[in-house]
């Protein structure tokens, strides 16, 4: 791969060592001092290089990125996950030898006495044990690789996301010592709770719930946590439900060196549970120096319990995409509304329900009357909880999907102004600017919510192949769909879209039809009918229809 950046010229030594191990600098290759492979992924292998290039001297992330993957999007996410395979690949959990320089970047200690000879000499040990035979076949295994790694890193290019300056906190899962049927009661919802009111601060950047909750039920490591995810602090905790009451534990770690900043411990009447998390965040804010001032919110059981059904709904909803999912999504939120007709977190589910069964035909209803009424569930929680995120980004969705642009982007922006941490608030905004041709916008907004998700969903994938298709890029459309552990039936119509657009038309065909299995009655009249006065980039409607014809979208 080429080096752009004068900065990361390489050294005219062959090999550089380091805690026993040799690193052969042309061939990118490390061995024991023993003559032992280590296998690193290619990519894993660049970073290392570009390290050794500049042993003892700290290389910024940027520069790294640029070096590695210099004409390529990727997050930090990408360069966090290498260090991490090649502090594996070494044993190396101290990070003495790759050491990390938090906001500044990475440092290879090299070792300082190896003499020229005792690096000659392990080469040649490494040499020793590894035959001409074995040099061709690893050429051949490169190249394949080299090969692979160059047509996914022409995905997309663009520039990398670039983190913040701010200081970067990581609420973590909590854990749930309840136990009978009051074990998983409250889900995540003092968790995602706190994410959600940490991220109103201008303060702090606060990573996205998807990336810190990818550490449920594992070891908290603060260092490789803090390592993987770029942060500055971590809060960890645990909450138990015995009853009627709600005893939650939590405590702040400096994600540098896994000391512990402040702890403290709530046990209160489980109404109290939105004030236990206000609780829990002033205090977080006081311990670095900043306060949050808001008005402290009202709180009861019944409030509670429709949070848990509203969660339980998405939970289904998230796990299949479908027209089963969305009537389990609008049960849980009825639910939610019988517990608790004041609070809005049933209206938003329905509203969602709604929404999305108006916009794929499923549950064979008017599309113009599902879009109604989602607007008066939406509206309805505006209404009980304006500076809730959730409702008013339920209600960018619906102006979105009824047309109204300026309505939905306004929205979008309150919504994420009142939770900028959010990332599926940021990709769902999307829709809008690529329907009125503001492609390059949508995709740059998709990047940004990628950058502050490190792990991010796999319908972030589907959003930025839906956004490479209606840039006409559906080359790397499709490989932004691939990318989805598995597809889910609403993704299917842009799956066959982008077949049809590459001209695979037995692909394209396949797809659709498990797109229609969930809306038989669909067609390119209803469609046209549907999207004519939303699809409004130029030639972008016509485009598709076309496409969905070759797929074999009936007229």
């Amino acid at each position: 791969m080429s080096r752009k950046t004068p900065e990361i010229d390489p050294k005219s030594a062959e090999t550089v060592t380091f805690g026993g191990f040799v690193f052969l600098t042309k061939s990118r290759e490390l061995w024991t001092a023993e003559g032992r492979a280590i296998d690193l992924r290619s990519q894993s292998a660049e970073v290392l290089s570009t390290l050794a290039a500049r042993a003892g001297e700290i290389v910024s992330k940027d520069a790294l990125m640029r070096a590695v993957w210099p004409d390529t999007f990727v997050t930090e996410d990408s360069l966090t996950q290498c260090i991490a395979d090649i502090r594996r690949a070494l044993g190396e959990d101290a990070h003495a030898i790759v050491e990390t320089f938090p906001k500044r970047g990475y440092r290879l200690n090299a070792d300082p006495s190896a003499a020229a000879s005792g690096a000659a000499a392990g080469t040649e040990r490494a040499k020793s044990r590894f035959p001409r035979a074995g040099f061709i076949l690893a050429a051949l295994v490169l190249v394949v690789a080299a090969t692979g790694a160059y047509y996914g890193a022409e995905i997309w290019r663009a520039t990398p996301v670039r983190s913040s300056d701010m200081p970067r906190i990581a609420v973590l899962p909590f854990e749930d010592f309840s136990t009978g049927a009051d074990k998983g009661y409250l889900s995540d919802a003092v968790a995602e709770g706190i994410i959600t009111d940490l991220a109103r601060s201008k303060t702090y950047a606060v990573i996205a719930r998807n990336s810190s909750f990818r550490y449920r039920d594992k070891p908290t490591d603060a260092r490789r946590i803090g390592d993987e995810l770029g942060v500055d602090y971590l809060l960890e905790g645990s909450q138990q439900k015995i009853g009627d009451r709600l005893k939650v534990s939590a405590q702040l770690l400096d994600a540098h060196d896994g000391s512990h900043l402040w702890a403290n411990s709530y046990d209160r009447e489980i109404g109290d549970l939105f004030v236990v998390q206000e609780e829990i965040i002033r205090t977080i804010a006081e311990r670095v120096w900043h306060r949050i001032e808001r008005p402290w919110p009202q709180s009861d059981a019944a409030r509670v319990s429709a949070l848990h059904y509203y969660l339980m709904g998405f939970v289904e909803i998230d796990k299949d995409f479908s027209a089963a999912g969305t009537a389990l999504l609008r049960q849980y939120s009825l639910k939610a509304i019988e517990a608790d007709p004041n609070s809005q977190f049933g209206y938003i589910g329905l509203a969602h329900s709604y929404r999305i069964d108006a916009d794929y035909a499923w549950h064979e209803q008017d599309r113009d009357e599902g879009l109604k009424r989602a607007a008066e569930y939406a509206d309805k929680a505006i209404l009980l909880a304006p500076d809730d995120p959730e409702s008013q980004w339920a209600r960018a969705r619906v102006h979105a999907d009824a047309g109204e642009v300026e309505q939905a982007l306004a929205r979008f922006d309150q919504a994420i102004a009142l939770n900028p941490s959010n990332s599926m608030i940021l990709v769902s905004s999307t829709d809008s600017l690529v329907w009125v041709g503001r492609t390059d916008e949508a995709i740059d907004r998709i990047k940004q919510a990628m950058g502050i998700d490190p792990f991010y969903p796999d319908w972030f994938n589907w959003q930025m192949g839906w956004a490479l298709y209606a840039k006409n890029d559906c080359g790397a459309a499709l490989a932004w769909m691939r990318r989805m552990s598995r597809i889910p039936n609403g993704a299917y119509r842009t799956l066959a879209e982008i077949h049809a657009c590459l001209g695979n038309e037995r692909e394209a065909r396949e797809a659709l039809a498990v797109s229609l299995k969930d809306s038989p009655g669909e067609s390119i009249h209803k469609l046209r009918k549907q999207w004519e006065k939303v699809y409004t980039a130029p030639g972008g409607l016509e485009r598709w229809l076309k496409h969905m014809r070759i797929a074999g979208m009936p007229e």
